[in-house]
């Protein structure tokens, strides 16, 4: 009459009481949301695997939604870049690289960040292989040099060789004279994205997206030197050393360096592709996106496959 099955009627008139390894579980799982309260249950499965729980995301899942842990994540994308002008632009290098080590592309992008009294500016170079944030700058305006010091900085942070490709959008901060001429002069051959096309710079693009989610959106920055330490915190301490990346294995950027092989994307790759490869040791397959394979494709012989409607 009511539509219930028996088993279900005497599960609701007695709950089942929580085991000792439930609860230990649940303890764990909250520390880490805690520690990272950005983290989906992916990367809180993979944190857990990491500290030794045998654990998958099924399990997690329903358990984070019980416990009202789930992030709802949502903003209003705004566009920064301005193209519309007369300086030189270069062609999209970076779309035939698939990098097998550090220092083979690198990735630069601009985004605001929002203060109680007004906007600052922060420009970041990622380091293509490995994700890893190795230049950043924050400042008041959108001039050149705000760009210009974080070129700077990675320069002084990694030293690279000649040989290495530089690569961004068409703003008139990359376009400028004194940010060109300064790759010219270290022998950075320069990358820049077609117009209006995002993803052509998808992976810095993400970056912003996840520095946004995970530390801006979450604070309130009393002002500019405020700020300034916070960035320099996450970015530093944070996003590099601690937060899991689901393209480098569910490793962070710091700990995928040291690995030296880059066997997670490959692993990746090879799932996205059809074939087959072992998983890393400590983890479990996951799903990435098609659009986000000329991303996440490196450490292969050959070149990215181009996708269909793309």
């Amino acid at each position: 009459m009511t539509g219930l099955s028996r088993a279900g009627f005497y599960r609701w008139r007695v709950p089942r009481q929580a085991t000792p390894v439930e609860m230990e579980l649940r303890d764990q799982m909250q520390k880490v949301a805690l520690e990272s309260p950005a983290y989906g249950y992916r990367r809180i499965t993979h944190e857990l695997q990491q500290r030794g729980v045998e654990v998958n995301h099924k399990r997690v899942l329903p358990m984070m939604r019980e416990d009202n842990l789930l992030c709802v994540r949502r903003r209003t994308f705004v566009v920064t870049t301005d193209s519309r002008h007369n300086l030189p632009v270069y062609p999209n290098l970076a779309r035939e690289i698939t990098p097998a080590a550090m220092n083979q592309l690198w990735i630069a992008d601009i985004t605001y960040i929002r203060l109680r009294t007004e906007f600052v500016y922060l420009a970041v170079v990622l380091d293509a292989f490995s994700r890893r944030v190795i230049g950043w700058a924050l400042g008041r305006t959108l001039e050149a040099e705000l760009a210009v010091t974080a070129l700077r900085m990675a320069r002084m942070e990694r030293q690279p060789s000649p040989g290495l490709v530089h690569h961004s959008d068409r703003g008139v901060q990359y376009a400028s004279y004194a940010y060109t001429e300064m790759l010219k002069q270290h022998l950075v051959t320069i990358s820049m994205s077609r117009k209006g096309n995002p993803y052509d710079n998808a992976a810095c693009e993400s970056f912003m997206k996840t520095l946004k989610q995970e530390e801006v959106y979450r604070n309130e920055y009393r002002d500019f030197h405020d700020a300034r330490s916070s960035m320099g915190e996450f970015l530093e301490r944070v996003y590099n050393q601690k937060r899991l990346h689901s393209a480098l294995g569910y490793l962070p950027p710091a700990g995928f360096e040291q690995s030296g092989s880059g066997e997670a994307c490959g692993c990746c790759a090879a799932r996205r592709i059809g074939g087959s490869a072992p998983n890393p040791p400590g983890f479990t397959a996951f799903f990435t996106p098609e659009w986000m394979l000329s991303i996440i494709f490196r450490g292969q012989e050959q070149p990215v496959p181009r996708l269909s409607g793309r």
